[in-house]
């Protein structure tokens, strides 16, 4: 904890709007707090008021805030060595690289590493066209896979429309979504069925011949929790199995425990060729992410160049982030926290929530990931903001993330749904003060429903 000083953050404020240029922002309409530090599920400011982190930052601190085996990983490899270029073996990536290859699904044996998710998915999409020879790739509306060139043209929402025109070769499909269903289906089977069905058709109507990967979050994340019918993901595994196709699971938010489970494609019983992940590997504390490749794509290179690298793959002090972040999730058995707090706790406490509030339209997640999807009228669905919605077209979400905030509960929304994600270290009774808090402002957003 820091004492107040007002002089610090006073000088933190005056730099970061003179030099330092946000992402995703016009740069004289933000207003950053400053942040002077962190412990466990909270963060604090210089004034020293705390915050309940209830959206693990951007879905990445799963161990909280300084996590002290995970410090202390970083400090002891910083002080046996701090980088070495990649195509040496250093001990710390071969000891990641082998924990991974435990942890995973099905015969993915091989990590390649990089800096984060959006490099994991440039390089997924890259092995996926290598290793076939084909080069479509087919990614989801509704999806965010990344802001680097490749990964952007994968995203299927408006943020990609800035860098277009980006890479060819992408098709984007409509995925399920029961609760707004581009299907017109009435529940979760029809849902699956009709999505299921459309995908088919896409693939045949571009040439299964062409198509090197189909790619899809595991659980939408960012675009509304969208949790995929039972039986989808093995439906898609089916239909990259009958044409040649590599699946592609971005677990860039749902690995690491978010789900419940180490990895949240193991949650669906489905085990795809490549995953790619990166947040939760070291909670955030080091920049890293990773493509984990199964057997058969890793053989395709046995004998063949993989062009693709990085400086800073397989950096020594990022794995053994990643190594101090699995051993803590291990001994502390956070993943089965998760799991209970998602099932006994936060689940079960938004589904109340909704029960009381008529701007709560769809309540859905897994573990610590859950989406409240807001509501203009329950009957006819309409979006508590519209699609798109920035600045003051957000209107009452902004008004119930600012008013959360001051009652000390840091919640993330993207347009209409607001994203509970909270570390999964969180304890019941964090769980009910966030809700409490929530409960609070869900009047702002009655309010302004019919």
């Amino acid at each position: 904890m820091v004492l107040m000083d007002m002089e610090a953050e006073e000088r933190v404020r005056r730099d970061d709007r003179a030099h330092v240029f946000h992402s995703w922002s016009a740069q004289s309409k933000i207003n950053p707090m400053p942040v002077a530090g962190g412990e466990g599920c909270e963060f604090f400011d210089f004034e020293g008021k705390r915050y309940l982190d209830f959206a693990s930052q951007l879905v990445y601190t799963n161990l909280g805030h300084q996590h002290p085996k995970v410090v202390a990983a970083i400090k002891e490899q910083a002080d046996r060595l701090c980088v070495i270029q990649p195509s040496f073996a250093n001990e710390r990536s071969s000891e990641l690289a082998r924990m991974l290859a435990e942890l995973a699904p099905g015969d993915l044996n091989m990590a390649f590493f990089t800096n984060g998710g959006a490099e994991a998915n440039e390089n997924a999409i890259r092995l996926a066209r290598e290793a076939t020879g084909r080069h479509k790739i087919l990614s989801a509306y509704r999806s965010y896979h990344g802001a680097t060139h490749g990964a952007i043209a994968l995203t299927g929402e408006p943020r990609r429309w800035a860098s277009e025109p980006a890479i060819s070769g992408v098709v984007h499909f409509m995925g399920p979504y029961t609760y707004r269903s581009s299907f017109h289906s009435e529940n979760e089977e029809q849902e699956r069925d009709r999505a299921l069905a459309h995908l088919e058709e896409v693939v045949m109507y571009e040439g299964p011949q062409t198509v090197a990967g189909i790619i899809l979050e595991v659980i939408v994340g960012t675009n509304g929790i969208l949790v995929p019918p039972d039986g989808y993901l093995q439906g898609v595994r089916e239909l990259c199995d009958r044409h040649g196709i590599v699946m592609i699971l971005d677990e860039v938010m749902t690995g690491f425990g978010r789900t419940g489970y180490w990895f949240g494609s193991a949650g669906f019983g489905v085990e795809p060729d490549l995953i790619s992940c990166a947040k939760g590997l070291t909670s955030g504390y080091v920049p890293l992410g990773a493509v984990l490749i199964s057997q058969k794509i890793a053989d395709k290179f046995q004998d063949k160049v993989y062009y693709g690298g990085l400086t800073y793959s397989g950096h020594p002090l990022a794995c053994a982030a990643g190594i101090g972040a699995i051993n803590a999730m291990k001994e502390e058995k956070v993943v089965e926290n998760a799991k209970m707090i998602g099932d006994d706790v936060l689940g079960p406490g938004l589904r109340e929530l909704q029960k009381k509030h008529k701007s709560i339209g769809d309540v859905r997640g897994r573990g610590c990931f859950w989406g409240v999807e807001l509501v203009k009228n329950r009957e006819t669905r309409e979006m508590l903001v519209p699609f798109n919605a920035a600045g003051p077209a957000m209107g009452p979400v902004a008004q119930m993330t600012g008013e959360a905030m001051n009652r000390g509960v840091s919640l993330m929304a993207h347009w209409n749904v607001i994203i509970c994600a909270p570390p999964l270290i969180i304890t019941p009774d964090e769980v009910k003060r966030a809700l409490s808090v929530l409960d609070e402002v869900l009047e702002i957003a009655d309010k302004a429903a019919d």
